[in-house]
C-alpha cells in the first residue's frame, strides 16, 4: 500500500490567523514544542458539513492549553469560525479537524515564557480510525507495556502533545504483537483506557467504566453517557481492576477517532459484541450523522 506523506498534499492550513499553502506549514526545528513537549491538540470529526461538538471542542483546547501555560491568542468563538473555514476552503463535508497550539522558537530552554504562541488548523479525509467491518465484529487488545501518569506528576487532564509519547509506544507494541491497539492501566493499577479512547464494559445490562481521575475526560465518553441516560440504561463510573473483565461480557472504547468500536478481547479476557454495544454504536452513528 503506497503511503501519502501527510506533509506533501495540496491545500491551505489555517496558521495564526491566515490560510497558507499546505507545503509551506511549517516551524523551525529550534521550536520549543519540539524540544520540550510545550503543544495541546484537538481531534475532532465533520459529519455532512457540520463538526461534531465543535464548541466543546474549542473549550478544551482553550482549557487544556491554560493547564500548560499557553496563552491562548484566539477565543473559542474564533476557532470554532476558523475550522470551519477551513473544512470550506478545503471543500470538505466529511473529514478530520485538528488544531494545534504550540510554543514557538524565540527562546530555548525549559523556560521560554517570551515566546510567542501559535495556532493552526489543520484538515483531512480520514475514514473510521479501525476497519469499520470490525466496529461491531469487535479489536482485539494486549495490555499496554506503559501506565497513565498521576495527576501530581502531569497535566493529565489536558489533552497534551507529551502524554501520547506512551500511547505511540503502547500502540507500537500492540501492532508488532499483532494486535489492535493496547489497553492502558493508570499509576495505581486500575483499567484506564485504550490509546486514544475511552473504555465501556457491560454487565447485566449496566455499563461500567472508569473515572476520568487519570485520564482525558473524552468527548465522545460524555456523548455516550448522554446516551446511555436518554436510553435509560444504567451506568456506573467506578475504579476497574482487571481481574474484574472477566465479570464483564461487552466491551467497547470509544473517541472522536475510533467513534465507537466493539472491543472481542483485551489480552487474557474474551468478549461477545453484543445488543448494548449495537445500540449506543447506532445511537452514536445516528447522532452525529444527523439522523437522530
Amino acid at each position: 500500500m503506497s503511503l501519502i506523506p501527510i506533509h506533501d498534499r495540496d491545500g491551505w492550513i489555517w496558521m495564526d490567523g491566515e490560510f497558507i499553502p499546505w507545503r509551506e506549514a511549517q516551524v523551525h526545528v529550534l521550536t520549543h514544542a519540539l524540544h520540550h513537549g510545550s503543544s495541546v491538540f484537538e481531534g475532532e470529526r465533520m459529519y455532512g458539513g457540520s463538526i461534531f461538538r465543535l464548541t466543546d471542542h474549542s473549550q478544551r483546547l482553550h482549557d487544556s492549553a491554560n493547564l500548560l501555560d499557553l496563552q491562548m491568542p484566539f477565543s473559542v468563538a474564533e476557532i470554532d469560525a476558523a475550522c470551519k473555514a477551513t473544512c470550506e476552503r478545503m471543500g470538505l463535508e466529511d473529514c478530520y479537524v485538528r488544531p494545534l497550539v504550540w510554543r514557538g522558537s524565540e527562546q530555548m530552554g525549559v523556560s521560554a515564557r517570551a515566546n510567542r504562541i501559535h495556532t493552526m488548523i489543520a484538515v483531512w479525509e480520514w475514514p473510521s480510525y479501525f476497519n469499520p467491518d470490525t466496529r461491531m465484529k469487535g479489536v482485539r487488545l494486549c495490555w499496554a507495556p506503559w501506565r497513565r501518569p498521576s495527576p501530581d506528576t502531569a497535566p493529565v487532564t489536558a489533552k497534551a502533545a507529551g502524554l501520547y509519547m506512551i500511547c505511540t509506544l503502547s500502540r507500537h507494541h500492540a501492532e508488532r504483537a499483532g494486535y489492535d491497539d493496547a489497553m492502558m492501566l493508570d499509576w495505581r493499577g486500575y483499567v484506564a483506557e485504550a490509546t486514544a479512547a475511552n473504555v465501556f464494559f457491560v454487565q447485566d445490562g449496566v455499563l461500567h467504566t472508569p473515572p476520568v481521575d487519570a485520564i482525558l475526560n473524552g468527548i465522545t465518553r460524555r456523548t455516550i453517557l448522554s446516551l446511555a441516560d436518554g436510553m435509560g440504561i444504567e451506568v456506573v463510573v467506578r475504579h476497574i481492576r482487571p481481574g474484574e473483565l472477566s465479570t464483564f461480557s461487552e466491551c467497547f472504547i470509544v473517541g472522536t477517532a475510533a467513534e465507537v468500536t466493539a472491543v472481542a478481547e483485551v489480552g487474557e479476557y474474551r468478549f461477545r459484541p453484543g445488543e448494548l454495544t449495537r445500540r449506543l454504536l447506532t445511537a452514536y452513528d445516528d447522532l452525529v450523522h444527523g439522523r437522530a
